[in-house]
């Protein structure tokens, strides 16, 4: 067991995932996290979502990633493949509206931005990449190219 990730408020990041741009608040339990009045809301607000989690598995066929996002249509979901190789999952939940009359006695649902990044591996089909949206899962399917197997060639010996 690792001190490192229970000093980092106990993240499982993996080391297969080099881009992961997990944001880390040092100021996270501490009693005046809330009360920080140097930093902007749309910056706490952004730290609160932008740890959107993804499980990514591997299939005879595919690469497959998941990640829960309730609430968000897939018009405020972005997929993309960057060159090199690199999946781009980005997104946006908007902060609800307040009214004037309005008492809030309790805010947990997080809002901002959210962007993970992920090196995918060579035997990737970057172009054939699908993604789609259901109850709030979103679902990249990233075809994978056949294995070839290496011809063995034998050589005869003279002599």
């Amino acid at each position: 067991m690792s001190l490192i990730p229970s000093f980092f408020g106990n993240r499982q990041n993996s080391v297969f995932d080099p881009f992961s741009l997990d944001i880390w608040d040092p100021f996270e339990g501490f009693p005046f996290s809330s009360t920080v009045a140097n930093v902007p809301s749309s910056a706490r607000e952004t730290s609160a979502f932008a740890n959107a989690r993804i499980d990514w598995k591997e299939t005879p066929e595919a690469h497959v990633f998941k990640a829960d996002l309730p609430g968000l249509k897939k018009e405020e979901v972005k997929v993309e493949v960057e060159e090199g190789g690199v999946l781009q999952i980005s997104g946006e939940r908007s902060k609800e509206q307040e009214e004037k009359n309005d008492k809030w006695h309790r805010v947990e649902r997080s809002s901002g931005k959210f962007l993970r990044r992920f090196r995918l591996p060579e035997n990737a089909k970057t172009d054939q990449v699908k993604a789609n949206m259901e109850n709030g899962v979103l679902t990249v399917h990233v075809p994978k190219e056949e294995v070839k197997k290496k011809e063995v060639k034998s050589i005869e010996i003279s002599g």
